[in-house]
């Protein structure tokens, strides 16, 4: 995809954070808009936002962890819009918890969207990509898609997922020979509310090691959602199999070109100084 411009783009996680800064850059590059989250208020405010470019816009509350319900908006989002080109499975929660705090009912909660949500989106999607005869999925994974962190189990379970998914894709798409591409996105520390709506887990009852585990994963973030945005969309027009998405993703990834004993050696000592 060379141009966005009469196109339709659905975005997952639209609320806030990247999903809004996506939908609001594509709208001004002339993409209609199909958008969805959980989160109603925010995302009639990214729709306004969105509309404000002059692009049509829709909206549907979608939990995509509910197979049925993104099924169901993807069939709604071409009846709305005729055509479908391009969808960004962004939508995304955080975890902090060590392997032995963790609740079994959090990680479920935190795989559920963060990597069944993207194989929903994406199978939901790519039959009306390919009919569209343009098309691209975006994959939202992380840079702890790349590492392991410690206290991120769960979230490095999802994130190696959707990399390992998302790959897997690209290359079966290559080999079709068809007009449907994919992207994986690995962004470092981005400026969204993910911290503040995170479950976060401690054996500290004062709740104070919560508070301080929220401001330190706020203190990574470094890169706007905006920035992150224009990368994404300039990987989806060179067709790049994967995004870096900020300084320290470049980071995160040279870290694991290392051998193993090394980059884990570097993390623990990181993790030894946080402390």
């Amino acid at each position: 995809m060379k141009s966005f411009s009469n196109k339709v783009a659905a975005i997952t996680g639209a609320a806030s954070g990247i999903g809004r800064a996506l939908a609001v850059d594509l709208a001004g590059r002339g993409a209609d808009l199909a958008l969805s989250d959980i989160d109603e208020e925010g995302l009639g405010e990214t729709a306004a936002r969105a509309r404000s470019r002059g692009v049509e816009v829709t909206t549907a509350r979608v939990d995509v962890a509910d197979r049925d319900a993104v099924f169901a908006w993807a069939g709604q989002v071409v009846a709305d819009h005729g055509r479908v080109n391009l969808i960004a499975n962004n939508a995304g929660v955080a975890l902090g918890a060590t392997v032995s705090q963790m609740r079994i009912e959090d990680l479920e909660w935190l795989m559920g969207i963060n990597f069944w949500g993207v194989v929903h989106g994406t199978q939901a999607f790519l039959p009306h990509l390919r009919a569209a005869g343009e098309g691209h999925i975006v994959n939202v994974s992380s840079v702890f898609g790349l590492v392991g962190i410690p206290s991120q189990s769960a979230y490095n379970a999802a994130k190696f997922a959707v990399r390992g998914f998302t790959e897997a894709l690209r290359i079966e798409l290559d080999l079709e020979g068809g007009p449907v591409s994919a992207t994986c996105v690995h962004p470092g520390g981005i400026k969204t509310n993910i911290a503040r709506n995170a479950r976060l887990h401690t054996d500290d009852e004062t709740g104070a090691d919560l508070d301080r585990g929220r401001r330190d994963l706020e203190r990574a973030f470094i890169t706007t959602p905006e920035k992150a945005a224009r990368q994404i969309l300039r990987a989806v027009e060179r067709d790049a199999p994967r995004a870096l998405v900020g300084p320290d993703a470049h980071v995160f990834n040279a870290l694991s070109r290392l051998p193993a004993s090394v980059t884990q050696r570097l993390i623990a000592r990181g993790a030894r100084r946080a402390l």
